[in-house]
């Protein structure tokens, strides 16, 4: 797959409700996930996305890369072993990033002073860590919200016309860390287009509470290892209002 019609499906949820990214990308968007049309263009709009930029540029310049590689897009999403090469320090330049692109100083400053052991460029971590809406301002940081915006990850057990029913867990805050709970059934729309290869039994992943991808085995794995170590590793630094609801 396309780094950049990879980064999309992730994306796209986001832009449509005017969470993040350039007002409007939604159509450009699509077309890189549905037709592979105009990718350059796509990768363009991916970069001003306010924080997803930041972490690929970090993540390519660490591995001397591409940011919009599929590499890149999936080590940040999903995960995978580009990961591992970062230190805790590494992170300092990536809130220093984030604050060019509206993460408020003080917030900044607060989050590098009590930096944990295990901080990586992965979504969940700068979910649970940094804070969904906080580079934006657009979306409160609860929870709940948390929960939404995580790459998930859930499995297929029925498709219902445009909907897909799924088993998956959610994060919740027991002990003063945050983990993940039961799997629940939980029923979401899916476009077929954009994926086209669902089936009973498929693994997918979730953003916003839409199906962005279906996960192959080794995915699926490096989604729950990344997650676990992002949660581990914001667990050490997160308020404890936040911990404990």
């Amino acid at each position: 797959m396309n780094g950049v019609s990879l980064g999309a499906r992730f994306s796209l949820a986001t832009n449509q409700l005017e969470y993040c990214g350039p007002q409007g990308a939604s159509p450009l968007l699509y077309g890189a996930i549905t037709r592979g049309e105009a990718l350059e263009a796509a990768g363009r709009t991916l970069l001003q996305f306010e924080a997803l930029g930041v972490y690929l540029e970090a993540l390519a310049a660490k591995h001397h890369g591409d940011p919009l590689s599929e590499d890149v897009f999936e080590a940040y999403w999903i995960g995978n072993p580009l990961l591992d090469a970062f230190e805790e320090r590494d992170f300092l330049p990536i809130l220093e990033g984030l604050v060019r692109r509206g993460l408020p100083r003080r917030l900044a400053d607060s989050l590098a002073a009590r930096l944990p052991k295990g901080a990586i460029p992965h979504h969940v971590f700068h979910v649970c860590y940094v804070g969904v809406g906080n580079v934006t301002g657009h979306v409160a940081t609860t929870l709940a919200n948390m929960e939404a915006c995580r790459t998930a990850w859930g499995r297929v057990i029925s498709i219902e016309g445009s909907q897909l029913v799924l088993r998956k867990s959610s994060l919740v805050a027991k002990e003063g860390a945050l983990d993940l709970g039961p799997e629940q059934e939980v029923t979401v729309k899916y476009d077929p287009l954009v994926l086209p290869d669902v089936r009973v039994g498929s693994e997918v992943a979730l953003h916003w509470n839409w199906p962005a991808l279906v996960l192959s085995s080794r995915q699926r794995a490096s989604l729950e290892r990344y997650t676990r170590a992002s949660l581990a590793a914001a667990s050490l630094a997160l308020p404890p209002a936040l911990l404990h609801p």
